[in-house]
């Protein structure tokens, strides 16, 4: 199968299956793991930031984070099409009491400007019987906007406006490596002036479990308290840590190539009948592409093309694919060729 649902279905490398196999493990609980101990190290290093923590999920990653920075009964801001807000089952509910204040970005492309997070923030001066503005969540890149990325410079101009008003910046980079390549700057450079990041190991990274989350020194030391409270503390979990180096250290050198297919099947996409996207706002590694005028909805479109060895997410109108490194050029046009057809 050619499976373009999301970048999540990735296998090891067989550089990562080696290096699972040899690790040297301890018990993480106690923080005796020296896999886990170095990963955690070289990725607060990468980011530049004080300490990291390595979670199984990225979900459970930006869950601890707005615990960590909210109080029960606050709000946080986020795009609309955000993933915590909406593919993380209103956890900032029923684990920090906390409300989602959704928002719009005014382009469309879901990347937030201080105009836009300003007109929802609800300070001190607000009045007593409206919930307060308890942190600030932001995504990059940002999937369900089709992998836009936010460049370091918004992201700086927006944590400079938080900070005067003592707001938290929490960002859900689950795929910010992607996003560093498509501005090809560090990922230090895009999540300097943010209070915390978390970051995918298993998605486009290709590692087969596990996140990070990094802040500083203090925020960590509590969110390895609240990653045990919610079933997180691991044992001799250095096997998938061990995965997790790799990811970072190399795979991030091949990520331009899952741009270069994303942005074929793009142009591919423009060109078949009945199909609406913008090849030039494809700048990482997803493709999400409308198909309202097809004459046959995207769940259909999706179901024909799994007949024919291909997988693909139908959303709404629209159809999402996510390219990785078990996708090839051949893949991509074998998918657009498919596509063709069907249409």
């Amino acid at each position: 199968m050619i499976d373009l649902r999301s970048d999540t279905v990735t296998k090891p490398t067989p550089a990562m299956r080696r290096a699972m196999a040899e690790a040297e493990v301890g018990d993480d609980v106690y923080g005796e793991d020296p896999t886990v101990n170095l990963l955690q190290e070289r990725a607060a290093e990468i980011f530049g930031k004080e300490a990291a923590l390595f979670l199984p999920t990225g979900s459970m990653g930006n869950q601890i984070a707005v615990k960590l920075h909210t109080k029960p009964g606050q709000e946080v801001v986020i795009e609309e099409r955000g993933h915590i807000y909406n593919y993380e089952m209103a956890a900032m509910a029923a684990i920090s009491g906390t409300l989602a204040r959704p928002v719009k970005s005014s382009d469309g492309s879901g990347i937030l400007n201080w105009d836009d997070i300003s007109a929802a923030i609800r300070a001190n001066d607000a009045p007593y019987y409206v919930a307060r503005t308890g942190l600030l969540a932001l995504e990059n890149s940002h999937n369900l906007a089709g992998g836009t990325v936010m460049s370091a410079e918004r992201t700086g101009e927006i944590c400079e406006k938080a900070r005067e008003i003592n707001l938290p910046v929490h960002l859900d980079g689950a795929r910010i490596f992607n996003a560093a390549v498509a501005e090809n700057v560090s990922v230090a450079d895009l999540s300097k002036p943010v209070d915390s990041v978390q970051f995918c190991l298993s998605k486009g990274l290709g590692a087969p479990v596990g996140s990070m989350l990094v802040g500083s020194r203090d925020f960590i030391d509590e969110a390895r308290a609240w990653r045990k409270l919610l079933g997180g503390g691991m044992r001799q979990v250095g096997v998938l840590a061990a995965a997790g180096l790799i990811a970072i250290e190399e795979t991030p050198k091949s990520l331009h190539v899952d741009h270069e297919n994303a942005r074929v099947l793009a142009e591919g996409a423009a060109n078949l009948r009945g199909v609406s996207i913008d090849p030039e706002k494809v700048v990482t590694n997803i493709v999400i592409f409308d198909v309202s005028k097809a004459g046959v909805s995207a769940g259909e479109i999706c179901m024909r093309l799994k007949e024919k060895g291909i997988l693909a997410s139908p959303f709404g109108n629209s159809i999402r694919m996510v390219t990785h490194y078990d996708v090839t050029r051949e893949n991509i046009q074998t998918t657009l060729d498919a596509l063709q057809t069907i249409l």
